[in-house]
């Protein structure tokens, strides 16, 4: 059931951590640290009571409006639950979330609804391009070598100039897969890898195991993660590899979701939309206490509201990680 309402009671809150409690919520500590609180005062989520004051917001004409302020999260892992939780709830979408901090003190690995499985959209262009950028680190293919068009390859998206016979560079591909999503390069990307049965025993070697990216094309908030935080940790590539991947990921035509609740930080990030689907897998290279992987899949709502959703999730989760210890 789909609950509409702008705000959330308590009474909501505590059922939500209930539920999640027992059902959606996987949560542990890296080093089996303990989660303290750092902050004076625990608010309760979804409540506009006791706010940290409004977050800044980059959503352009693209995307959604402004972001509302969202509450002070403590660096409790339970009222981080509660908080997203209430975000969700009020949305009326379905989510699943998934949070990879990246070394610092005390990294904590969370999900909420991390394994469900959602339409993953243009997301499938992650790995597609990670792959890619590890056979180039690697000198199995040349950035500079051009790949040639096919007429399966055609799908409408945002550049309209492919041809029989015309051919493009791999970077040139994957500048017009990362930054503008356009379909017809994701899709000749593809086929470079070795199409789409390649594409997925690589990702599920990676940890993407409950996906089927570009035929069936579903994915999980965690199976995105783990790729991300392989890609992060230079397991796929190392440096050489970031340095052609990341400049496709960042500053794209759609940074209305994760980007939005870190406005001016840097995040390389790949976003997925179709019909009330909006998603965002994303890597925030500079984070309070260090960069954090995080992937949000929404299903339910899609444009303005999907990637408000999305850039209200990215804000808390922000606010969880300025409490962090330093």
């Amino acid at each position: 059931m789909r609950v509409h309402s702008g705000r959330v009671s308590l009474l909501t809150a505590a059922v939500i951590l209930t539920v999640m409690t027992l059902a959606g919520v996987d949560v542990h500590a890296k080093q089996s640290t303990v989660i303290t609180p750092v902050l004076a005062t625990a608010p309760t989520a979804g409540v506009d009571s006791s706010v940290a004051g409004p977050q800044s917001s980059n959503i352009g004409s693209s995307g959604a409006a402004t972001l509302a302020p969202t509450p002070s999260i403590a660096r409790v892992v339970s009222q981080l639950t509660t908080a997203v939780g209430a975000l969700v709830t009020s949305s009326g979408a379905s989510a699943g979330v998934t949070l990879i901090e990246l070394g610092g003190a005390d990294p904590v690995t969370w999900s909420w609804n991390g394994g469900e499985i959602f339409t993953a959209a243009s997301t499938y262009k992650l790995p597609a391009l990670m792959l890619e950028a590890e056979n180039i680190a690697t000198g199995k293919t040349d950035p500079n070598g051009e790949v040639c068009f096919e007429d399966a390859d055609y799908e409408s998206g945002w550049f309209d100039d492919y041809a029989d016979g015309l051919c493009f560079t791999r970077t040139e591909l994957a500048m017009r897969a990362g930054i503008y999503s356009d379909n017809t390069a994701g899709h000749m990307l593809v086929r470079d890898v070795g199409g789409a049965a390649a594409l997925n025993a690589w990702a599920a070697s990676i940890g993407a195991t409950n996906s089927q990216f570009f035929d069936a094309n579903t994915t999980t908030a965690a199976d995105l993660a783990a790729l991300w935080d392989a890609e992060a940790r230079r397991e796929l590539g190392g440096a050489a590899a970031q340095a052609w991947l990341y400049p496709m990921l960042t500053g794209t035509r759609t940074e209305s979701g994760v980007p939005a609740g870190v406005s001016g930080v840097a995040v390389a990030h790949k976003t997925g939309t179709i019909d009330l689907v909006e998603n965002d897998a994303a890597l925030v290279r500079s984070g309070p206490s260090g960069p954090y992987v995080l992937v949000v899949m929404t299903d339910g709502t899609g444009g303005t509201a999907g990637w408000q959703l999305i850039a209200g999730i990215s804000a808390t989760v922000w606010q969880f990680g300025e409490a962090r210890p330093q």
